[in-house]
Parts: C-alpha cells; sequence; structure tokens
C-alpha cells in the first residue's frame, strides 16, 4: 500500500470537505459537470515551471491558434508568468478578458473560446476568442439563385463577418453602422442592423431593433425565419420584407434609405420597409437605359397579370363565358377538346399541378439531372397528355403562359406567391365564372391595402398616392428624375445626387 503525495492527500482532504461541508468546486473541476460534452478538452501542460489549464470545446476552435500563437509564444516567452495579467500581455489576441463566472465561461466555451488558468487558483482564468467560425463555409460568392447578365455578380456567403466585409468594402462611409445582436436561446447566432446614419429614418431602425430584441426563439435557422418573427402580419402570402444574395441590391437598398438584416448562417439579408412593387425591380434596370429598364419592368408586370389569370380566364370563359370566344377560334377549341372526359375545372387543375411537381422535382435534384427532368418531362408529359385525350393542346399554351412569366420576377419568394395565388382564383373561376375572378381580385387588393412594411403602406405610391415616387416604381426613369430618395420612406437626407444637364461640347467647337 503506497504512501499519499502531499498534494495526493490535500486533494483527498478537499474531496471530504466538499462533500460534509459543501465547499463549492473551482472553475476547472466545474466546467466537466456542465458541459457534459465529449469534444470538451481539459489539459494542463507545465511551461517555464508552471503549470497551466487549458479548457475548451474542440468541435468549435482553431487548433492552428492554439499551437501557434498560444502554446509555441507562451513557450518561446523569456518573461516569467507570475500571475494572469502577466499571461494576458503574451496573448496575441484580441478580446482577452478575465473572468471568474461560471456561467459566463462555460456560455463561452461553447462559443468558441478557450479559458486558461494558473495553478493554484483555479477559481479564476483567461477569455481568449480562438474560434475557427470560417469552417465549413463555401468560399464561391457568386450569386447563384439571382444570376446577373449586366453588373457585378457578387453575392453574400455564409459567413457573416464575410458579408459585413463586403459592405463595408463597397460602402467606404463613415455613417454605415452596424448594430449585432444575439437571437436564438440554442443556437446564439448573430444578426446585424445595417443601416446609413443621417439617411436612414431612426423609427425604422428603432422598429427593427426592438422586434430582433423581442424575438424569443429557440433558434434561428436562417434570415427567412427572421423574416417571419418580425414581419408586420405575418398571416400573409406576401413577402414584406425584402430577401436577396446580391450585394448590389443591398447597397441600392441602404442607399435609398431602407434597413439591410443579415444573420450568420445565411446567404441572404432582409431589408424594409419595402413595397410590393421593389420586388419586381431587378438592378439590372438601372445597369441599362432608362428606356430598355422601363420596358423590361413593364413585361414583368405583364408577366404577373398572364401567370395570374391565364388559367382562371380559361376556366370561367370554358365553364360560363363560351360566348365571349370568337368564331375563329371556337372550332379549334371544340376540335381539341372533343374526346377530353374532364370538365374544363379538373382539367386545369390536373395539367396546374403537374406543372408544380415537375417544378419542385427540378429545385430537388441535382442541377444538371434537374435540368434535364424539367425539359424532358415537360415535353413528355404534355405530348402524352394530348395524345391520351386527357387535356386539350390549347390548356398546354395556357399553362405555359401561367408558368414561364413566374420564372420573370426577381425575388424568388415574391414568384412562390405568384404561383400560390393562381389556385384560390381557379377555384373561384369555377364555381362563378368571371364574377368569381372579380370577387378574387377585390380580395386579394383588399388583403394588399392592409399590409404594411414596419409601418409603410405596401401599396404605396399607389395607395396612399404619392406622385413623385412614381419616377421609380412602375417605371424606371431618367437619372435626372431619380435624384431624390422615395418619399415613403421618409429619409433624413432626400437628395442621392444631383442632376445636371450635360453640357454639349460641340457649342464651344462651333464658336471657334
Amino acid at each position: 500500500m503506497g504512501i499519499a503525495t502531499p498534494t495526493q492527500a490535500h486533494n483527498k482532504m478537499k474531496i471530504i470537505l466538499r462533500g460534509v461541508f459543501l465547499i463549492p468546486v473551482d472553475i476547472y473541476t466545474a466546467l466537466k459537470d456542465t458541459i457534459k460534452s465529449n469534444d470538451l478538452v481539459q489539459s494542463v501542460h507545465t511551461i517555464h515551471g508552471k503549470r497551466i489549464h487549458f479548457t475548451y470545446c474542440k468541435a468549435i476552435v482553431d487548433q492552428k491558434l492554439i499551437h501557434h500563437e498560444l502554446l509555441h509564444r507562451l513557450q518561446i516567452s523569456e518573461t516569467e508568468i507570475t500571475h494572469l495579467l502577466t499571461l494576458k500581455t503574451l496573448i496575441p489576441l484580441e478580446n482577452v478578458s478575465l473572468s471568474s463566472n461560471a456561467n459566463e465561461v462555460s456560455q463561452s466555451l461553447v462559443k468558441g473560446f478557450i479559458y486558461v488558468q494558473l495553478e493554484p487558483d483555479l477559481n479564476e482564468g483567461l477569455l481568449i476568442p480562438i474560434a475557427d467560425l470560417k469552417r465549413g463555409y463555401r468560399s464561391n460568392n457568386e450569386a447563384d439563385n439571382e444570376y446577373s447578365v449586366i453588373g457585378p455578380k457578387v453575392g453574400f456567403v455564409e459567413d457573416l463577418d464575410t458579408n459585413l466585409n463586403l459592405i463595408r468594402k463597397e460602402l467606404i462611409s463613415e455613417n454605415l453602422r452596424f448594430e449585432e445582436c444575439i437571437v436564438g436561446s440554442l443556437s446564439q447566432t448573430r444578426v446585424t442592423i445595417i443601416y446609413l446614419d443621417g439617411v436612414c429614418n431612426p423609427q425604422h431602425v428603432n422598429t427593427v431593433r426592438q422586434r430582433i430584441v423581442d424575438a424569443d426563439v429557440d433558434m434561428l435557422f436562417d434570415s427567412s425565419i427572421l423574416d417571419q418573427i418580425i414581419a408586420d402580419r405575418a398571416n400573409s402570402p406576401f413577402p414584406l420584407f425584402m430577401s436577396s444574395e446580391r450585394v448590389d441590391r443591398a447597397k441600392f437598398n441602404l442607399m435609398n434609405g431602407q434597413v439591410v438584416i443579415l444573420s450568420s448562417g445565411s446567404p441572404y439579408f432582409i431589408s424594409g420597409p419595402t413595397t410590393v412593387f421593389d420586388f419586381f425591380a431587378s438592378p439590372e434596370d438601372y445597369y441599362l437605359p432608362w428606356i430598355l429598364g422601363t420596358f423590361f419592368r413593364c413585361i414583368r408586370y405583364l408577366g404577373v397579370l398572364l401567370s395570374i389569370l391565364a388559367s382562371p380566364a380559361y376556366v370561367a370563359i370554358l365553364t360560363f363565358h363560351y360566348s365571349v370566344i370568337p368564331q375563329s377560334l371556337l372550332g379549334p377549341i371544340i376540335e381539341s377538346r372533343t374526346n377530353v372526359p374532364f370538365a374544363p375545372f379538373i382539367e386545369v387543375l390536373l395539367m396546374e399541378f403537374t406543372v408544380e411537381m415537375l417544378r419542385e422535382a427540378g429545385a430537388r435534384l441535382p442541377t444538371k439531372v434537374g435540368q434535364t427532368l424539367g425539359i424532358v418531362g415537360g415535353i413528355v408529359l404534355g405530348t402524352a397528355a394530348v395524345q391520351a385525350a386527357l387535356t386539350s393542346n390549347i390548356l398546354i399554351i395556357i399553362v405555359s403562359l401561367s408558368a414561364l412569366p413566374s420564372f420573370a420576377t426577381p425575388i424568388f419568394k415574391m414568384a412562390n406567391t405568384i404561383r400560390f395565388l393562381r389556385f384560390p382564383l381557379i377555384v373561384l373561376a369555377a364555381a362563378w365564372g368571371g364574377l368569381g375572378i372579380m370577387i378574387g381580385i377585390v380580395i386579394l387588393l383588399g388583403h394588399l391595402l392592409r399590409l404594411k412594411s414596419l409601418g409603410t403602406p405596401y401599396l404605396v405610391p399607389l395607395y396612399p398616392f404619392r406622385f413623385r415616387d412614381y419616377t421609380d416604381s412602375f417605371l424606371r426613369s431618367s437619372l435626372n428624375l431619380t435624384e431624390n430618395r422615395p418619399n415613403f420612406l421618409r429619409p433624413l437626407k432626400t437628395k442621392r445626387y444631383k442632376a445636371s444637364e450635360p453640357k454639349d461640347t460641340n457649342d464651344d467647337y462651333n464658336n471657334e
């Protein structure tokens, strides 16, 4: 039987005293019971005769920083380590702090901190941030879902610090403000509010800040979840915040006086206040001459009308109002529907659901397989349905006119809303024909009139009527007419730039 050393005897005595007199356990020992995880590492290193304790979570820290910036620096240092303040001066990292609070230490460890302690006092130590936050994130920051034909192709990624760097590099202004919040009791997700001080209305910033602070969630998976949490009305199919992955769109929104919100782990930002017309404006509209930009924007609005009304109009006309069909078209329509056993309502629903299933399947499959499925599936199913007399060839054209324009909407969330709106209108058209379509449109307009984004009406400048804001809503006017920021955003600084007429140098040449 061995004789216990003084240190072992002291430790046994401490254990006995803890059990009898409830002496508190030191932080180093208590962390094992607090963080019961296999990735918790607790190691002891002897450097220059001094025992130093390290505690960290292996899954989130940067191992290179531990070995090269901590251990290596301490080993080659000739300074005698007598207390924690001396140790702090030897560590070449920022945001190093002293802590003796067990709860603060445990919360910091799961965020990527390392806790360094010196014997014999294990109730205090240094918290050093060494998290490897960029591990697992993609380095390619090209905007995949919002492809740009003309203009920048840079998009955000999942790393928040990289996204903030992209904005700071593009907007070189001392008025650019970043405010960081933590959302999610389990995820502890970093959320950053971005705005231009002196341009953005402080009321909008305060509203966003308050709603984010009041958000009580366990985990924030993506910025789209935050969009639904802080929206003015949750029970609406329409997106109330702009959502995009393009850096140039974020810069444009900041310049207008909107609030931009970025969250860690999401390549998409959300911004507000926004109107329904903002979702049909593309950055390419401003990279082209204003006449072409206006033309393409009008095509998008026409596409929305076709996408929503084409299929319901087909059902209403063939069910109730076939008398409005021109006589020259009546023969081909009757011939195409001679052997179709379904009513127009069932026929349209069958084709619309088929198109939606093809679209969903193409989106979930790998890119090359999805493209092949969309093309081949559409052709094969359409041809087979017509030959089997399950549908008419005219309906194939109608469904194509409904499906294709929804792809022209620049923002994916609004495109999904347009896809959804067709189906209630189809049901109303089958029930009451043209009257049902009008009832659906009235209900839709009534819903839009009640919507607000950060307190701003969703249909402005149409309602409330703002004549000056029409220059950059339905149309994309010339730069001479868009020098002012939108009035409905209530910006502190109205002018974006000073428009001036170009000087004709030919007049000087002719005078000579």
